[in-house]
C-alpha cells in the first residue's frame, strides 16, 4: 500500500500535497504582510525568508523582522517581552491572548503579526496611564475578579473593549459578551461584578 508520504513524492513535475499546503500558507502570510502577493518560492527560499513589520504597540513603534508566519501573540510576547498577554490554548478558544488592534478587542494567537503593520496596537502593559490603573484594572481588583491571575489580562482587555462597544448593564449581558474568555478558576462572578462596576462609574 503506498503511504501518503511516497504518494507526496511520486508523479515528478507535479506538485505534492505537502508542496501545496507549504506554498499556499506561505503566500497567504506574504499577501498579509505586504499587500502584494510574492512568489511563494521566492518568499520561502529566498534570503532568510523573513519579513520587515512595524507596529505600533502601546504607543511606541516596533520593527521588526519576523518569519511570516509568526503571530502577532509571539511577537510581542517573544520579541518585545510584554508578556502580559498570556498564551493559553494557542487556537482562539480560551481568549488568554485577547489584546486590542484599533481599539478592538481580537486574538493575538490567530493573528498575524504582518497583518496589523502600521495599525494601533494595546496590550495589557498599555491600558494603565502614569502609574494609574485603569478603571476596569481596578475594578478587577476591587471585586476579586481573579484568581490564579493567568486569565486576568484577556479577561481584562475584553471587558474593556466590551464597555466602548456598548455598556452592558446586566449581568446576563456580560457574560454573554464576555462568554469568549474562559476562566478555569471559575471566577466569573467577580469577573461580572467588575465589569458592571467599572461601566457603572464610566
Amino acid at each position: 500500500m503506498q503511504t501518503d508520504q511516497s504518494m507526496d513524492d511520486s508523479n515528478e513535475g507535479r506538485i505534492s500535497r505537502r508542496g501545496f499546503l507549504g506554498r499556499t500558507a506561505t503566500a497567504s502570510a506574504v499577501l498579509a504582510v505586504g499587500g502584494q502577493l510574492a512568489d511563494p518560492e521566492t518568499a520561502a527560499a529566498g534570503g532568510s525568508g523573513l519579513v520587515d513589520v512595524e507596529l505600533r504597540v502601546n504607543e511606541r513603534v516596533e520593527r521588526l523582522r519576523l518569519d511570516p508566519r509568526v503571530t502577532l501573540l509571539d511577537a510581542v510576547r517573544d520579541e518585545l517581552r510584554l508578556t502580559g498577554t498570556k498564551k493559553g490554548c494557542d487556537r482562539g478558544q480560551c481568549g488568554a491572548c485577547t489584546v486590542h488592534v484599533d481599539g478592538r478587542r481580537v486574538l493575538s494567537c490567530l493573528t498575524l503579526a504582518g497583518s496589523v503593520t502600521g495599525r494601533r496596537v494595546t496590550t495589557i502593559e498599555g491600558l494603565a496611564r502614569g502609574g494609574e490603573l485603569h478603571p476596569v484594572q481596578q475594578a478587577f481588583l476591587e471585586h476579586d475578579g481573579f484568581q490564579c491571575g493567568f486569565c486576568t489580562s484577556g479577561q481584562i482587555m475584553s471587558a474593556v473593549a466590551v464597555l466602548r462597544e456598548g455598556r452592558p448593564r446586566s449581568a446576563e449581558q456580560v457574560r454573554e459578551l464576555m462568554s469568549g474568555n474562559i476562566c478555569r478558576c471559575g471566577a466569573y462572578d467577580g469577573i461580572v461584578d467588575a465589569v458592571r462596576a467599572a461601566g457603572a462609574a464610566d
